[in-house]
C-alpha cells in the first residue's frame, strides 16, 4: 500500500479499512514510514478525526505493534490495574496513586509518559530521582511489581513501539488534542501492559489539552467505549484543571511534593482528594473491593498509615534510586541555583488563573520540551503556587515561589506567572475536583 496515497485519503476525509490502518501503524513501527509522512498522518487525523471502527483497529494494531506483557506466571498478589491522566499542570497524582494501590492489593506496571506540550511528564518526574531506571527491561518489571506491588516506567523498546515514535511527533507538530490519537496512545500502552483493569483521568479547563467539557467528556467516552471493546474495564473521571494541581509545578519540585503527600509533612486537599477517588474507582473495577465506600476506606488508610510511602520508597529503590529518598529528599534532589519568591504588584484574591500559561512558564524554565530532542532541567519549576479564592498581597503572600537555573530566566518566568494570574474580590469560584464519572 502507499503511504503517501493512505494519507491523501484520510486527508480528504475517507475512511480506512483496519487492514490499512495496521500497514500505516506498521510502518510507523518498523521506520518505512518517515517522519515527515508520519506527521502528516497525525494532521491528517487531527483534522479529520477518525470513526469508532478506525479507532478500534488504530488502538489494537499500535497494541500489537510489540510485545504483550503476561502476568499469569508471575506470582502477583492481586489483580493488575493501572491510572491514566491525560495531562496537566502539577498532575503528580500516578505517584500518589501507585504505591497507595499496590499497598491495597493491587499490582500496578504504570507505563507513563513524557511531557506533552505544556504538561509535565511523570517520566521526566521520575527522571530527578538520581539512578531511577525509567526503561527497564521487561524482565526487571515483572520483577519489580511482583517484589513491590507497583512500579512506574515508561516504554520499553518492545512495548507498542509504534506509539513511541508516534507519541513524540505528535508533540512537535501541533497534533497532541487529538482524541483519535490520544485515545489510541493511552490505550495501546495500557493493553500491551497486560491489565485487568484502568481508571482514567481526563483533565477539563484552561490547563487541559482539552479546556471544555464537551470534548473531554467526548474523549472519556471514546476510551471506556475502546477500552472495554478490546475487553479492559475501564472508567473515566472528569476532573478540574483550572488550577494548578498540587502546589509545585516542575519536576524535582513534584517529586518532593509527592513525598511530603505520603510522609504526611504537607498535604493539598484538591491533591488528595482526585487520588483517593482515582483510588477507589480502580480498586473497585479490579475487584478488590466490592464498593466505593470500603476502597476510599483502604485507600485512605494506605496513605494515611505509611503504607503508600513504604511501597514508593521500595519502589524507587528497586528501580534504582536512592534507598533514603523518603528521609532525606533534599540530599538527592537537586535543586535550582535561584530561588526566589514570585511577588503580586497588588493586593487582590485570585479570581482566575490561565494554567496552561503556567505549564508553558515551566517549560520556558527548561522543565519541558519545546522539541522532542530537548533536554530537560529537573530542578526548575514553581512552589507554593497560589490557589482560586486565596488573597496574594506584596510582601504578604506571593503568587508562587520560582526555581530557575539563573537570575535572567527567573525573571522571564515570574513575569509570566504573573501574567497567568486574574486577581479581584469575587469570592472562590473554583469548581469540585471531580466532575463526573464514566462508567
Amino acid at each position: 500500500m502507499l503511504t503517501a496515497e493512505l494519507i491523501r485519503r484520510k486527508r480528504d476525509g475517507e475512511e480506512l479499512s483496519a487492514e490499512e490502518v495496521s500497514a500505516l501503524v506498521a510502518g510507523i513501527a518498523d521506520g518505512s514510514v518517515s517522519d515527515a509522512q508520519v506527521g502528516a498522518l497525525a494532521m491528517a487525523i487531527f483534522l479529520r478525526g477518525m470513526t469508532a471502527a478506525e479507532r478500534v483497529a488504530l488502538t489494537g494494531a499500535m497494541t500489537r505493534s510489540g510485545e504483550v506483557l503476561q502476568w499469569g506466571d508471575a506470582g502477583l498478589a492481586g489483580p493488575v490495574l493501572d491510572k491514566h491522566s491525560t495531562g496537566g499542570v502539577g498532575d503528580k497524582v500516578s505517584l500518589l496513586l501507585a504505591p497507595i494501590v499496590a499497598a491495597c492489593g493491587g499490582a500496578v506496571p504504570m507505563i507513563s509518559g513524557r511531557g506533552l506540550g505544556h504538561t509535565g511528564g511523570t517520566l521526566d518526574k521520575l527522571e530527578a530521582i538520581p539512578g531511577y531506571d525509567v526503561a527497564p527491561s521487561s524482565d526487571r518489571l515483572r520483577a519489580a511489581v511482583a517484589r513491590v506491588g507497583c512500579a512506574i516506567v515508561g516504554q520499553t523498546a518492545s512495548l507498542a513501539p509504534a506509539d513511541r515514535r508516534l507519541y513524540a511527533i505528535r508533540d512537535a507538530t501541533g497534533t497532541v488534542e487529538s482524541i483519535p490519537l490520544i485515545t489510541g496512545s493511552i490505550l495501546s500502552k495500557k493493553l500491551a501492559a497486560g491489565l485487568d483493569a484502568l481508571v482514567m483521568d481526563v483533565k477539563v479547563g484552561s490547563g487541559a489539552f482539552l479546556p471544555d467539557v464537551e470534548s473531554a467528556r467526548e474523549l472519556a467516552g471514546a476510551i471506556v467505549e475502546v477500552a472495554r471493546g478490546n475487553g479492559l474495564p475501564t472508567a473515566a473521571l472528569l476532573t478540574d484543571m483550572n488550577q494548578v494541581l498540587g502546589r509545585a509545578a516542575g519536576n524535582a519540585v513534584e517529586v518532593r511534593e509527592s513525598i511530603d503527600h505520603l510522609t504526611g509533612a504537607a498535604r493539598d486537599e484538591r491533591l488528595r482528594e482526585v487520588t483517593l477517588a482515582l483510588s477507589a474507582e480502580l480498586l473497585v473495577l479490579g475487584g478488590v473491593h466490592d464498593d466505593g465506600a470500603a476502597a476510599r476506606k483502604a485507600a485512605e488508610r494506605a496513605l494515611d498509615g505509611g503504607g503508600a510511602a513504604e511501597r514508593f520508597a521500595a519502589m524507587a529503590a528497586e528501580l534504582g534510586g536512592p534507598p533514603d529518598l523518603l528521609e532525606a529528599p533534599e540530599r538527592h534532589l537537586r535543586a535550582a541555583p535561584v530561588v526566589r519568591e514570585v511577588k503580586s504588584e497588588e493586593p487582590g484574591t485570585v479570581t482566575g488563573i490561565d494554567v496552561r500559561a503556567v505549564g508553558i512558564a515551566v517549560v520556558g524554565l527548561g522543565g519541558g520540551r519545546a522539541r522532542e530532542s530537548d533536554p530537560v532541567d529537573h530542578s526548575v519549576g514553581f512552589t507554593e503556587v497560589a490557589a482560586l479564592g486565596e488573597r496574594v498581597a506584596p510582601g504578604q503572600r506571593p503568587l508562587a515561589v520560582v526555581h530557575a537555573r539563573d537570575e535572567a530566566s527567573a525573571e522571564r518566568g515570574a513575569a509570566a506567572l504573573r501574567a497567568a494570574f486574574t486577581l479581584g474580590d469575587a469570592p472562590d469560584q473554583s469548581t469540585p475536583i471531580v466532575m463526573e464519572v464514566i462508567r
